[in-house]
């Protein structure tokens, strides 16, 4: 729901009656994953999608029931011969959908108009539970406190606010079962838990043409992009109009010195040992999402023996994705950082990069993990 949050805080300063359609759990084949929110305003206008629209006109009417009767639901769309053709969902997946409509005051009002202004939080729902707490929802911010209830359970309160504040630092949205024990509810519930986080970061050293076809698929990736260099008359806003930020500093003292996370992925593209060697010693050590450096075969042999010079271990070494991207046969800048952009995706789901053609894998590497199966 916070990927439309905008949209919706803005509905929300209208006066607008509104219900929500959420994904809640993803299993095998779908095209969206949790989270993702289909609106629909009491004048009937639809905002979002849920599936990409294989199933978008039965959630619509379903949000339209939630409006006229004010009863949360929680409703399975699977595929099977008495239902492709109704619903639309023909491409083999199970998704649950949890439909709320959204009051004027509370926690998810609250979340709506964080995200809608950037501010990082994470909003826990009851998805799966007693009819009593379905939709149910708590705020929880950076610092570990939180808003709203599950219910009146202050140890629930306490036990769900700290799953999502896990998932907040991780910058993750997903589902967390709570057992019976735990939870106080005969048979335990399910959170459903959206975070709202900064983009993570893609930083690229070395500010050359190839570099400014890079910046331009990062942020159509929904990067926050850093163009760094140590050369002035390179790394200028002229060069790079698209980039968040531009960096005149040595690549390696303005790695040491500036934020990343678990999500951070660093593209080396200057291929001058000068730069590289140091930079990439102290990248192979942080614990980023990836690390890529550009070059050709001969040097990447000998940025590695330079590396090894410099006290780079093999564990270390092993995390280098060199010579950069996957083998597209690409030639130009634009082929090329297409060609980047394929590996940090396949890196961060699991991918092959093979043709699917002849893979025979599933198309979503993440299908099986994605989601718990949640009771029909």
């Amino acid at each position: 729901m916070l990927d439309i949050a905008e949209e919706l805080s803005r509905w929300a300063e209208e006066g607008r009656d509104f219900a929500v359609a959420t994904v809640v759990a993803v299993s095998g084949s779908a095209p969206r994953d949790s989270g993702a929110a289909l609106a629909v305003s009491a004048d009937g206008t639809a905002l979002g999608s849920v599936s990409g629209g294989c199933v978008e006109g039965a959630v619509y009417d379903l949000c339209q029931q939630v409006l006229a009767d004010g009863k949360t639901v929680l409703q399975r769309f699977g595929y099977s011969d008495e239902d492709a053709f109704a619903v639309g969902l023909t491409c083999g997946g199970i998704i649950d959908i949890l439909v709320t409509s959204v009051p004027a005051k509370g926690a998810v009002r609250t979340a709506l108009s964080a995200a809608a202004r950037g501010r990082p939080m994470a909003l826990a729902r009851v998805a799966r539970g007693p009819a009593a707490l379905l939709g149910a929802a708590l705020l929880v911010h950076p610092d570990g406190s939180y808003e709203g209830g599950l219910g009146g359970h202050a140890e629930l309160d306490r036990t769900a606010a700290a799953e999502a504040h896990a998932l907040l630092e991780a910058g993750r949205t997903g589902t967390v079962d709570l057992s019976e024990d735990g939870s106080h509810c005969p048979g335990g519930i399910t959170l459903l838990v959206e975070s709202n986080v900064p983009p993570p970061r893609m930083i690229v050293f070395g500010a050359i043409d190839f570099a400014a076809a890079l910046v331009r698929v990062g942020k159509l990736l929904g990067y926050h992009v850093t163009v760094c260099d140590a050369r002035s008359v390179f790394a200028t806003r002229s060069r790079f109009p698209e980039a968040d930020d531009i960096v005149v500093e040595w690549p390696h003292l303005y790695l040491r010195r500036t934020d990343t996370d678990a999500r951070t992925v660093l593209c080396v593209l200057t291929h001058d040992a000068k730069f590289d060697v140091p930079l990439l010693a102290e990248a192979l050590g942080m614990p980023v999402a990836y690390v890529g450096a550009m070059g050709s075969r001969r040097t990447h042999a000998d940025r590695d023996r330079r590396l090894r010079e410099a006290g780079v271990t093999e564990r270390e070494l092993a995390r280098l994705r060199s010579p950069i991207g996957l083998d597209l046969g690409a030639l130009t800048p634009e082929e090329t950082a297409i060609s980047i952009a394929a590996e940090i995706i396949a890196a961060r789901r699991g991918g092959t990069g093979t043709p699917l053609t002849s893979s025979g894998t599933p198309i979503h590497h993440d299908g099986e993990r994605r989601g718990a199966e949640m009771a029909a």
